[in-house]
C-alpha cells in the first residue's frame, strides 16, 4: 500500500478496546464494521435458551465481522462477543466503501479479508464433516494451545459438535 492510500485508509481505522464478555454485535442488529483483532479472543454463536451454538472463535490477527449481514446489510442471526479482554481496529461499512473506491488498495484489502474468512469457514464445514469430535478437539488443540486454555470447556464441546460430558470423556480419553 502505497503512503497516501495507508494515510487515507488508517484515518478510516478506529481503535476499540473491549472487556472480556462484551457483546461486538448482537443478533438482530445489522453489522456495521470490519473489525481486525489486534489482542483478544472473540467467539460467535447463536443464542439458544439451553445452550449456545458456538461456530467460531477468532484469534489474535485474525478479521472479525458477520459477514453476511455486512454485506447483505440485514439484521445478524448470531452474536460476536470477546472471551478475553480485547483490542480492535474497526472501520465501518461506509467508511470501507470509500477505501474501495478511492484507493488503489482498497480492493485487495478486501479481497485478502475476504479470502481469509472463506479460509476459515471453508476448514470449519469440512471438518465437521469429515472429522471425528476427537480430531475436531485435538485439531484445535494443536494449532491453538495456550489460548485454548482462556476458553471456556462448554464452548468448545459446542464448536466441535459435542456435550461438555462427550467433551469431558473425550479429554480423559486422550489424556
Amino acid at each position: 500500500m502505497d503512503d497516501a492510500d495507508w494515510k487515507f485508509f488508517s484515518s478510516k481505522l478506529k481503535f476499540v478496546k473491549l472487556k472480556k464478555k462484551s457483546l461486538i454485535l448482537k443478533s438482530g442488529d445489522i453489522e456495521n464494521h470490519l473489525s481486525f483483532i489486534s489482542k483478544g479472543i472473540v467467539r460467535l454463536y447463536i443464542p439458544r435458551l439451553e445452550n449456545d451454538l458456538t461456530f467460531g472463535f477468532l484469534f489474535d490477527n485474525e478479521f472479525v465481522t458477520a459477514y453476511d449481514s455486512l454485506l447483505t446489510q440485514l439484521p445478524s442471526e448470531y452474536h460476536i462477543e470477546t472471551l478475553t479482554e480485547t483490542e480492535l481496529w474497526q472501520i465501518s461499512y461506509k467508511d470501507l466503501q470509500e477505501v474501495y473506491a478511492k484507493t488503489k488498495s482498497g480492493n485487495t484489502i478486501g479481497r485478502i479479508m475476504s479470502e481469509r474468512m472463506f479460509l476459515i469457514k471453508s476448514k470449519r464445514e469440512l471438518s465437521l464433516l469429515s472429522k471425528t469430535a476427537e480430531e475436531r478437539y485435538l485439531d484445535l488443540f494443536s494449532e491453538r494451545p495456550k489460548l485454548l486454555q482462556e476458553i471456556p470447556l462448554k464452548y468448545i464441546a459446542s464448536y466441535i459438535g459435542v456435550t461438555p460430558q462427550a467433551l469431558s470423556r473425550i479429554r480423559n480419553r486422550i489424556t
